[in-house]
């Protein structure tokens, strides 16, 4: 019987998987990806092309699997950075991964863009709709909302080892995800209108999702 590709390919992106986020594009070695998915270096270049090309692949598969497993809600953004915060904490490498993307594969694929036009092609229609405050661009919403999900994770070590907790305690990630959804709603709810102060001479109660 020949050898399975399906199941070779499975588990050299499964390799490459680990050895990218740890080691990033320049650091990643395709001897290594080739020995822990136990398959031989020439299929790595008859399956995936270059280097380049199979780091490619497997930050957008992590993407997609992303996208699978906390689909993007804009009319519910605080909840959908919860969500996210939840997935990311528990596949870290997907952060690692976008981040040496982000330094080593600066310029934006064809791909990146159409992965995040349809969240921004959302995000306008809750705009529309009166969901989303129009206060604050799409696009700027959509980074702010990553920014934010993202800023404990992408801090400083420096700054974590201050916490007055252990960085990744589970009380303290809990008191900080609730935060961050603060933050988020904070972000994207409608402003009060004129006539609501004036009625009422308080602020408006905060957007419940």
């Amino acid at each position: 019987m020949p050898p399975d590709a399906t199941a070779t390919k499975k588990r050299l992106l499964g390799a490459a998987y680990n050895e990218f986020a740890q080691f990033g594009l320049a650091g990643a070695r395709v001897d290594r990806i080739a020995e822990a998915a136990q398959a031989n270096k020439r299929l790595i270049y008859v399956h995936f092309g270059n280097k380049n090309d199979l780091f490619d692949l497997v930050v957008a598969n992590s993407l997609e699997d992303l996208a699978k497993a906390v689909p993007f809600t804009a009319e519910d953004l605080p909840g959908y950075a919860g969500n996210l915060f939840d997935y990311l904490l528990e596949h870290p490498q997907v952060l690692r991964l976008t981040g040496w993307a982000q330094l080593e594969r600066p310029d934006a694929s064809l791909a990146q863009v159409d992965a995040y036009r349809p969240k921004i092609d959302a995000i306008v229609g809750a705009q529309r709709q009166n969901i989303v405050t129009e206060t604050v661009a799409p696009a700027d919403v959509l980074a702010l909302l990553l920014g934010l999900t993202t800023a404990w994770a992408n801090a400083s070590p420096a700054l974590r080892e201050l916490a007055d907790q252990p960085p990744w305690d589970r009380e303290r990630l809990r008191i900080h995800r609730a935060a961050m959804i603060a933050a988020v709603r904070a972000l994207t709810e409608l402003p009060p209108s004129p006539s609501e102060n004036e009625s009422t001479g308080q602020p408006r109660t905060p957007l419940t999702r």
